[in-house]
């Protein structure tokens, strides 16, 4: 099996959204020890956005323009993703949102006539489907009794993803990471039992 761990925070490993996501990377290898693991870290830049040759290659009347500019890279995360049996993306929300380094990831490999067709049905999505769990690190609420904030980060990555063939979606949030730190070791306790529940091997 091939895990593709995906992170995003600018934090690198000392982020929470990356503590979640390895802990969802370590359960995964503990149900599959021979699994492989590809990480693909995005903070700090290390995936540019889009540029010009991408943006004239997605015009259907220009064709591709194979090895050109951001293509190039595209062609290699896409790669990455159609090789990848489960993925796990760690992300935090970003003034309600994604971060922009997971954007240009998203921008990278959701792309027509690659990742997606457009149909006159509309745009129907070309990957195998496969089992994806999203690790979500935020410093306000948006889900429960204590909702401070809106969400547009589930629903948003629930359609993108879809739209290129990815429906097997699983979330695992920790929110609040600003409270104080006896909030946050429980909440961080809630998610690790949820965790352990997901994961536990099941008995025929």
């Amino acid at each position: 099996m091939k895990i593709l761990h995906v992170s995003s925070s600018p934090h690198g490993q000392s982020a929470e959204s990356y503590r979640l996501s390895s802990k969802i990377v370590e359960h995964l290898l503990a149900n599959h020890p021979g699994a492989t693991v590809v990480d693909r870290e995005l903070g700090g830049g290390a995936v540019p956005h889009i540029d010009h040759p991408y943006a004239l290659a997605q015009h259907a009347a220009m064709g591709h323009a194979a090895g050109e500019g951001s293509i190039a890279i595209s062609d290699k995360l896409i790669e990455e993703l159609e090789a990848a049996d489960v993925v796990v993306i760690g992300t935090p929300i970003h003034n309600m949102g994604l971060p922009s380094a997971l954007k240009a990831w998203i921008d990278h490999v959701v792309r027509a006539g690659r990742t997606f067709d457009i149909t006159p049905q509309g745009k129907v999505g070309t990957l195998r489907d496969r089992p994806v769990y999203i690790a979500v690190a935020s410093g306000g609420r948006f889900t429960g009794e204590h909702v401070r904030q809106p969400d547009f980060l589930t629903p948003y990555l629930v359609f993108v993803l879809g739209m290129v063939g990815l429906h097997d979606l699983t979330f695992f949030t920790v929110e609040g990471t600003v409270a104080p730190a006896d909030v946050l070791t429980a909440t961080r306790e809630k998610t690790d039992r949820a965790l352990r529940e997901h994961f536990a091997p099941t008995h025929a």
